[in-house]
């Protein structure tokens, strides 16, 4: 019974997530009440305080479901510098990262969401801290990769690591936003993996043959 239970309260919490998603692509995250999700997910607005605090809480939820494993895939990736090239590390994490969003759909309507239909309101500030901070951990991480490639090939940035990872931040960005925008304007993945590739080597770093023309 317990069990039972507690698969009950879990199905209730991915419907009222499905449901701030459909809504907040549709209608905008400040336009949304929670009423509004509670209805569509057909709970009650107490269900949704019992599984959220407010709106930026559920914001969070909904954009970990999502988010998380793809931070978790770029963690992992650079975490295992000492074996592999974290160059080629990054550059297949990023790959992954716009994979995912180019080609499943809830990846997507969460990116749009956070990307397009959100405004950092008094009642959203959690949510502008919350972005910051994952921000803040891609830069981390991709500065401690680009200091390492360039130890590994015994040569220099010609700019600070630090100025190069906001650098690479700014590109993937900018392609997945403008990608949002209008998705038939170009192909996410193969300009996203050219460009970056292009980056790369403006850095000076110089691609081995093995990797071929593109991300991996």
């Amino acid at each position: 019974m317990v069990r039972r239970t507690k698969e009950e309260a879990l199905a209730t919490r991915h419907k009222l997530l499905d449901a701030a998603e459909h809504l907040f692509q549709a209608q905008g995250v400040s336009r949304t009440s929670l009423q509004d999700i509670a209805r569509r997910a057909g709970a009650t607005r107490g269900a949704v305080y019992w599984h959220f605090k407010d709106k930026a809480d559920l914001f969070n939820a909904m954009m970990e479901r999502v988010i998380l494993p793809l931070e978790q895939a770029f963690q992992d990736r650079l975490g295992q510098e000492a074996q592999a090239d974290p160059l080629a590390r990054i550059r297949s994490g990023v790959g992954e990262a716009l994979a995912r969003i180019a080609n499943d759909p809830q990846t997507r309507r969460v990116f749009e969401v956070a990307t397009h239909k959100v405004e950092y309101v008094d009642e959203l500030m959690e949510v502008r801290r919350r972005h910051l901070k994952s921000r803040s951990d891609f830069l981390e991480q991709v500065e401690r990769g680009l200091l390492t490639a360039a130890q590994q090939r015994g040569m220099e940035l010609s700019v600070s690591a630090a100025t190069a990872a906001q650098g690479l931040h700014a590109i993937i960005d900018g392609l997945i936003q403008g990608w949002l925008l209008e998705s038939a304007d170009f192909d996410l993945v193969a300009l996203g993996r050219q460009v970056v590739d292009v980056y790369l080597r403006g850095l000076g770093f110089i691609r081995p043959d093995s990797e071929g023309p593109n991300l991996p």
